[in-house]
C-alpha cells in the first residue's frame, strides 16, 4: 500500500506538516503549566492530528496491489455424434477425462464438454448426435472462457463435420495449444454409400425435375453398384453402374415425374454388396412437395430501384411463388385478378388514382414507402400506419425486432441478422401504428429505440396488408453477402411476409398450417391457426384442438396457444415418420374442421462419411502448437501439457486506487491520537 497524488502536487504534504506545526505551537508555546516532556508530548500529538486532517482535505489518493495466481485451464471437448460409434474403430476408455483430470492433479482447472451440432456440459457416451459442427463447439468455448488463461484444449474427434465451416478456421481464433485426439479409421474398408442428394424440395404436377445423386464405393472395383428409386414404395427407376476403381465417385442424374400431388417421398439406395462394411449409409430419403400451380405476385413501381430486383429474387426463392413486374402506367395490361397478392412500392397519388379497382378489391396488399412515395396519398390507402413528415428530409432507420410479434414464426438466426443490417432510408418524421396493427420491426434511429413502426401487418375485413415505411433492401442483401455469404435471412423475411399475406387468399374461415411441410428429425414442429367470423375478421376467442396421427396409428394431442389475433402451436419433437392433422374448432354453433399433413425426415448426415479425417485434426494441432495423439497414447497427453512452458499458472497484478478520507485506519489513529491528547491534558488539570 502506498500514497500516490494524482493531479494533486506532492509539496502538499510538507505544507500540511508545516501548518500541522504551527497550530501545535501556537497551542503549546509558553506560558503553559506542564513538564516539558508533557508538553512536547502534546506538542507532537496535536501536530500529527492537524496535520493528517489537512492532508485528507488535500485528498490523495492510497494504492493497493494485490497478486490473484489463475491457474492454466485444460479443456476437454468430445465427439458426440453417431459417426463415433458407427465408423469409430479407435475409441477412447470410459472415464478416460477424469483419468487426465487425476494425472494433471491441483495445479491445472479442468472442464469437460461434449457436442454435436451444440456444445454440452460434461463427457457422454451415448454417441447419438445426428448432426456434428467442430467449428461451432470451438466458437462457444472460445466465448465461454474468454480473458481465462486457457492452458490447452484436448479436442477428441474423428475430424468429419457436416455443419458450419472448416474447424481450422475457428481454431485459429483459441490462443492456445490444441492436443487433438484421433477417433476413428483412416483406412478405407468395403463400402457403399449415398454421400450427398441434390434436389429441389418443390416441383409442378405433371412436370420431370432433376435429382442428382453422388454415389461412392470403397474397396469394390469389379462390383456393380444397383441403384434403385421408389415412389411411396413404387419402383420408378433402377440403373447399374460399373464401379472401376478402389475408392469410386460418381454424379448420377435422374429425372423424375411428379405425377401426384402433395407431399411425395423418394427412397433412393444402393443394393449391398458381399462384406460391406454398413448398409446404413445405402440409403437415403428425400421428399419433394408437388405443387399444383404457383401463386402470382404483382409488384406494381412507378420508378426503377434496385430494390424491386430484391424483392423479386427474394419472393421468387420461395417455389410457391412466381413475381411479375410492372410499371403502374402499364397496368392495364395486367389483369389483376388472376394474383394472390400485390406489392406497392413507392406509388405516387395519381398512381394510387389509377388503382381504385385494385384497392377496393380483397387482394391482400403491400405498401411500401420512401423517399418517393407519396405520403398523404399511403396513409389514405392503408390502415396498418399513419407516417406523420412536413419536411422532405430522410432518417436512417436500423431494424428493431419485437419479441411479442405472433403472426408468423421467424427464426431467431434471421432475426439477429436482420438487427445488425444496415438501416433503412425513412422519410423524416413521427409514425403511429394502428391498434389493430402487429409490428414485427420498430425503427432504431442511431442508437435510439424507438416505437415508430418498420415493419408492420394489418387485417382489415378479412384482407390483409402490410406497411413497410423504408427503402434500402439492396443494402440488407449486400451486406448479408459480405458479412455471411448468402442471402438467407433477407429472402426468409421476404418471402415469409408473403406467404403470410397470401395464407387466406381462398377465403377459409379456418385454416391451419405448418411452418414447412417437411421437418428435420429433431427439429420443433410449429403450426398456426387463422379462424374468421362472419364478417371475415380475424378472431381467437374459441379454443382450437389438433390431433397427429403417425402411419402406425399413434396419436398426439395439442391445444393452440392464443397470440395477437391467431393461433400458434409449438408441438416439440415428434418420432420420424408421416403425420396427418386434424384440426378443430368451433364459433357460436357452427364447427370447423382443418385436415393437412407434415413429414418428419430422419437426419442421416453422420453415416455418409465412415473414413475418418485425421489430416484436419493433424493440421489443426500443428497450427496452434499442439499435438495429434491416437486413443492408445492418451496416457501421454498429461506429460505433454506439463512439459509444456507455455501453459503455466498466471499472476494478475490488481491495482486499486481508493480516497484516503476512505481509509478506515486513518479514522482510527485519528480518534487515538486524540483520545490520548485528551486523556493527557485532563490528567494534568488542562481540561
Amino acid at each position: 500500500m502506498s500514497l500516490t497524488w494524482g493531479s494533486v502536487s506532492g509539496w502538499w504534504l510538507p505544507a500540511c506538516l508545516v501548518l500541522g506545526l504551527l497550530y501545535a505551537w501556537f497551542m503549546y508555546r509558553q506560558p503553559v503549566q506542564l513538564v516539558k516532556s508533557i508538553r512536547y508530548t502534546l506538542f507532537a500529538l496535536r501536530a500529527l492530528v492537524i496535520s493528517f486532517l489537512a492532508l485528507l482535505l488535500v485528498s490523495p489518493l492510497v494504492r493497493s496491489t494485490s497478486y490473484q495466481p489463475q491457474k492454466p485451464l485444460v479443456l476437454i471437448a468430445q465427439d458426440n455424434s453417431e459417426s463415433i460409434k458407427l465408423f469409430g474403430k479407435n475409441a477412447l476408455a470410459e472415464g478416460w477425462g477424469e483419468a487426465l483430470k487425476k494425472e494433471l492433479g491441483n495445479d491445472y482447472e479442468v472442464h469437460e464438454f461434449h457436442f454435436d451440432k451444440e456444445l454440452k456440459d460434461s463427457l457422454s457416451n451415448k454417441f447419438n448426435g445426428k448432426q456434428t459442427d467442430i467449428s461451432n463447439a470451438l466458437n462457444q468455448l472460445n466465448e465461454r472462457f474468454v480473458n481465462r488463461n486457457i492452458g490447452a484444449l484436448v479436442l477428441a474427434t474423428d475430424g468429419l463435420y457436416n455443419l458450419g465451416t472448416d474447424p481450422q478456421y475457428e481454431a485459429r481464433n483459441i490462443k492456445t495449444n490444441i492436443y487433438t485426439i484421433a477417433l476413428g479409421d483412416t483406412v478405407p474398408r468395403r463400402d457403399l454409400l449415398l454421400s450427398n442428394v441434390n434436389y429441389n424440395k418443390t416441383a409442378f404436377l405433371g412436370n420431370d425435375f432433376e435429382v442428382e445423386i453422388l454415389a461412392e464405393a470403397y474397396q469394390s472395383a469389379g462390383e456393380n453398384m444397383h441403384l434403385i428409386i421408389a415412389e411411396d414404395g413404387r419402383q420408378v427407376h433402377t440403373q447399374n453402374i460399373s464401379i472401376t476403381s478402389a475408392a469410386f465417385k460418381k454424379v448420377i442424374p435422374v429425372k423424375l415425374n411428379a405425377d401426384k400431388k402433395g407431399i411425395r417421398k423418394f427412397t433412393v439406395s444402393l443394393a449391398p454388396v458381399k462384406n460391406e462394411l454398413s448398409v446404413q449409409n445405402n440409403t437415403e430419403s428425400i421428399y419433394i412437395d408437388v405443387l399444383d400451380a404457383r401463386q402470382k405476385v404483382v409488384l406494381l413501381y412507378d420508378g426503377v430501384n434496385p430494390d424491386i430486383s430484391v424483392l423479386k429474387q427474394a419472393i421468387e426463392s420461395n417455389k410457391n411463388f412466381e413475381v411479375k413486374t410492372s410499371l403502374v402506367s402499364d397496368v392495364a395490361s395486367v389483369k389483376l385478378a388472376d394474383y394472390s397478392l400485390a406489392i406497392l412500392y413507392q406509388l405516387s397519388a395519381g398512381s394510387y388514382g389509377k388503382l381504385q379497382t385494385l384497392l377496393q378489391s380483397k387482394i391482400p396488399l403491400w405498401y411500401i414507402a420512401g423517399t418517393q412515395a407519396d405520403l398523404q396519398a399511403f396513409n389514405n390507402a392503408q390502415k396498418a400506419v399513419k407516417i406523420n413528415a412536413g419536411r422532405q428530409e430522410v432518417q436512417e432507420a436500423f431494424a428493431q425486432p419485437v419479441s411479442t410479434f405472433s403472426a408468423f414464426t421467424l427464426t431467431d438466426s434471421t432475426r439477429d441478422k436482420i438487427s445488425k443490417l444496415p438501416p433503412l432510408i425513412s422519410p423524416f418524421g413521427s409514425y403511429e401504428a394502428s391498434g389493430t396493427s402487429s409490428v414485427l420491426f420498430k425503427q432504431k434511429i442511431g442508437n435510439v429505440e424507438t416505437n415508430y413502426p418498420l415493419l408492420a401487418f394489418n387485417d382489415e375485413a378479412g384482407r390483409k396488408t402490410a406497411a413497410l415505411t423504408g427503402e434500402g433492401l439492396w443494402r440488407w442483401q449486400l451486406a448479408e453477402y459480405r458479412e455471411f455469404g448468402n442471402h438467407h435471412a433477407v429472402e426468409e423475411l421476404l418471402s415469409q411476409t408473403v406467404q403470410y399475406l397470401t395464407a387466406n387468399a381462398n377465403r377459409q374461415r379456418f385454416r391451419v398450417y405448418a411452418a414447412k411441410n417437411v421437418f428435420d428429425e429433431g427439429e420443433n414442429i410449429f403450426l398456426n391457426a387463422e379462424l374468421y367470423n362472419d364478417a371475415l375478421e380475424l378472431i381467437n376467442t374459441p379454443d382450437v384442438k389438433i390431433n397427429l396421427k403417425s402411419r402406425s396409428g399413434k396419436n398426439y394431442s395439442f391445444l393452440f396457444t392464443r397470440t395477437g389475433q391467431s393461433y400458434q402451436l409449438n408441438a416439440g419433437t415428434l418420432p420420424v415418420g408421416e403425420y396427418t392433422y386434424t384440426a378443430t374448432t368451433a364459433n357460436g354453433k357452427q364447427a370447423f374442421t382443418a385436415n393437412g399433413q407434415i413429414t418428419i425426415k430422419p437426419l442421416n448426415l453422420e453415416n455418409r462419411q465412415s473414413t475418418a479425417n485425421h489430416g484436419l485434426l493433424r493440421n489443426m494441432a500443428a497450427q496452434s502448437g499442439g499435438q495429434m495423439l491416437l486413443p492408445s497414447q492418451i496416457s501421454k497427453l498429461a506429460g505433454l501439457i506439463r512439459k509444456n512452458e507455455n501453459i503455466k499458472t498466471v499472476v494478475y497484478e490488481d491495482k486499486r486506487y481508493t480516497d484516503l478520507v476512505d481509509v478506515k485506519w486513518v479514522f482510527v489513529l485519528l480518534l487515538l491520537l486524540l483520545s490520548t491528547e485528551w486523556f493527557l491534558r485532563k490528567r494534568e488539570g488542562e481540561i
